[in-house]
This record gives C-alpha cells, sequence and structure tokens, in this order.
C-alpha cells in the first residue's frame, strides 16, 4: 500500500514537471516587428524614397504579430546571414493588416486586390512598380521554408513576367 500511495504521489508531480520543461525551440527564429498604430502609407513612402536615393528594390511585408508565417518570416529576415544581404538589396516595411482588414489600402496601391493570408510579400521597384505579383501571396507557409530558399529567393530575385 506504502509503494502504491508512492507510486501515485510522484504520478501527480508529473504534469507539473512537464509544465516547468523549458518550451521546445521554434525550428525557425520569429520576430514581432507588425504594429498597429504605425502609419503604413508613410513608412512605405519613405522606404520607396530612400530606395530611389540608394538605387534599391522595396520589400512591404504585409502580416500581423498573430500570424505563425508573418513572425517566421520576419524571424528569418533578422538573421545574420539574411538581414546583410537584405540590407543590401532592399529596404523592408513591415504593414500590420489585422486580421485582414487593416491597411488594405497598401495592397490595393500596388495592384493586390485583398490579403488573402499572410503574410502577403511585395516586392516593388524604387518607382513603386509590382514585381512579384504571382509569388507575392504565396509566403503563408515562410515559417516552414528553409533559410536557404529564403535566401535564394531574395538574393536572386527577378522581376516576374
Amino acid at each position: 500500500m506504502r509503494l502504491l500511495l508512492i507510486a501515485l504521489a510522484l504520478l501527480a508531480f508529473t504534469p507539473l514537471s512537464a509544465a516547468l520543461a523549458e518550451p521546445a525551440e521554434a525550428s525557425h527564429p520569429e520576430a514581432r516587428p507588425f504594429e498597429k498604430s504605425a502609419n503604413a502609407t508613410e513608412q512605405v513612402d519613405a522606404a520607396l524614397a530612400r530606395a530611389e536615393i540608394v538605387g534599391k528594390k522595396v520589400i512591404v511585408v504585409m502580416g500581423a504579430n498573430w500570424c505563425h508565417d508573418s513572425r517566421g518570416l520576419a524571424g528569418w529576415f533578422a538573421e545574420p546571414r539574411l538581414a546583410a544581404m537584405l540590407a543590401a538589396k532592399y529596404e523592408i516595411v513591415y504593414v500590420d493588416v489585422g486580421q485582414k482588414d487593416r491597411n488594405v489600402d497598401i495592397a490595393q496601391r500596388f495592384g493586390i486586390k485583398s490579403i488573402k493570408g499572410t503574410p502577403t510579400v511585395l516586392v516593388l521597384s524604387s518607382d513603386g512598380a509590382l514585381l512579384n505579383r504571382k509569388s507575392a501571396p504565396k509566403w503563408r507557409d515562410a515559417a516552414s521554408r528553409e533559410e536557404d530558399d529564403i535566401f535564394a529567393y531574395f538574393d536572386q530575385f527577378t522581376p516576374e513576367l
């Protein structure tokens, strides 16, 4: 009987110890750069102006902090290897889309009628032309993509016809 009580007592503490254990690490980095209160239009306009001066393209990441893939892509962008390459070639703006109902006018400005999934990633020329109409809405799996694939897409980016 005493052994049974000890066994039950140990079992009673197992969930507690499991709850106290360190959470498993994500297989990708994460960041939360989407600010609800930011003036997205001003940020995009400023990025386009900077891009024109220095001869870069602009990446507009339309996502939200609630979105696993939006956070994942922002996390990948912050990794040193990607961050260095992106800084040399792009101005980056993170636009909060809420529940796909905020700042939709930004997407519409560049020819995307609606935000169907997050993140939607626009690559723009410095004069505001959308260069990736086909692949812009296809980043909904960003958190599960490999770093090398993301790096290659932006490093070797060519406008889509």
